[in-house]
């Protein structure tokens, strides 16, 4: 069979939380399964490392689609040429975005619909489309995943769904990361925090993400203690910069780090040497840089709300995303509780085991195979 997939958040140098999830997925579907053929749809030039495989056959189609408008024109008339044009039997797109006016049977990745919820945390043109298309792409889907329960439950909800339409996938966490020695820890802490122990964020810094209400928290911690933690804030900013946020920073000065976007090796090396996660978005689909630190055994603070504590389990310290004194408290609990502080190291690494790529992509091949012998049917 030949089977399709969006590719074009595999970005070499430039992977975030679309491109990882591709990545690992599709990784493991072409290299398991050679007696199919996958074509890769990229939307600009490729990095050859992203050719896993013999079976695959890596196809551009322009223009690069990174705007509302260019998403139309890319999965409306690229997209559906190059699925007719190919003979496809399946389009697989783990970033959701589907072809509306192509026949051929299409499964979409929906992570989460954030934009439903909160739509003044994107630009007016992101949001139109989003809210415009999202609805009819889980309609025009033949299955629908996700990764999480929630997520599940959000999305059959709001878009009036069957459950039986939608699968929830956990992700995955990546074996590269895993508990770091004393010397590891200490060479990183002396490069961004002059040795000092340090709470950690990683993740774009959109809106939803609640890094200015983690910022406010992390001062009242300040004011109400006599740490020398300092915060490090790992991601690239999203949509737009946020005034407060840099009158904030102005005001913590060399206790407050902004890293920007670093590549994986550099993001295992600062995850690994944390004192602790702290991750309060008041709105996600999954949270992978959760389980990420507890593989690690770096223990985590984590927002109460959507999918977190369903991630989390019992693993984690979790607290009010909306309550900046809340997310402090549990700052507070972690540095002067040593019990607790070991517990939720050794839990989170035990906790960590549930997560697995290669049974993620397996399931999503049993998602995809199903789909297709449906068809042959």
């Amino acid at each position: 069979m030949r089977i399709a997939i969006n590719t074009r958040f595999l970005l070499s140098g430039k992977m975030e939380g679309f491109g990882w999830y591709t990545y690992e997925v599709t990784k493991r579907i072409v290299q398991d399964h050679p007696e199919h053929e996958f074509y890769f749809f990229f939307d600009r030039e490729y990095d050859s490392k992203f050719i896993f495989s013999d079976n695959v056959t890596p196809v551009i189609l322009r223009p690069a689609a990174r705007h509302p408008l260019l998403f139309i024109w890319w999965f409306e008339l690229m997209v559906r040429k190059a699925l007719k044009k190919y003979k496809i039997d399946l389009f697989y797109s783990p970033d959701g975005y589907l072809s509306l006016g192509s026949d051929v049977p299409q499964i979409a990745t929906i992570h989460d619909i954030n934009f439903e919820h909160h739509p003044k945390d994107l630009p007016l043109s992101a949001r139109i489309y989003l809210r415009s298309f999202f609805p009819r792409f889980a309609k025009k889907a033949k299955h629908v995943l996700t990764v999480s329960h929630y997520s599940k439950s959000d999305i059959c909800q709001t878009y009036g769904i069957s459950e039986d339409k939608v699968t929830a996938i956990w992700n995955g966490v990546s074996n590269a990361y895993g508990p770091l020695d004393a010397k590891d820890v200490a060479l990183v802490r002396n490069k961004y925090t002059l040795g000092e122990p340090y709470f950690i964020f990683v993740g774009a810094l959109h809106p939803r993400k609640n890094v200015v209400r983690l910022i406010e928290a992390f001062i009242l911690f300040k004011a109400q203690t006599t740490s020398s933690n300092k915060l490090v804030i790992v991601g690239a900013s999203m949509w737009q910069k946020d005034p407060h946020l840099l009158q904030l920073a102005d005001q913590l000065g060399e206790d407050l780090i902004f890293t920007g976007h670093v590549q994986q090796d550099e993001l295992i090396h600062l995850v690994g040497s944390a004192y602790a996660l702290t991750y309060v978005p008041y709105y996600e689909g999954f949270g992978i840089p959760i389980i990420e630190s507890m593989k690690c055994g770096v223990p985590v603070i984590a927002g109460n709300r959507t999918s977190l504590p369903e991630v989390a389990g019992d693993a984690a310290l979790l607290c009010d995303p909306f309550d900046t004194q809340s997310i402090c408290n549990a700052m507070i609990r972690l540095t002067s509780e040593p019990a607790l502080y070991d517990q939720l190291r050794s839990s989170g690494i035990e906790r960590s085991k549930s997560f697995d790529w290669d049974i993620t992509a397996q399931q999503v091949w049993t998602q995809i195979e199903r789909v297709l012998k449906k068809q042959i049917n």
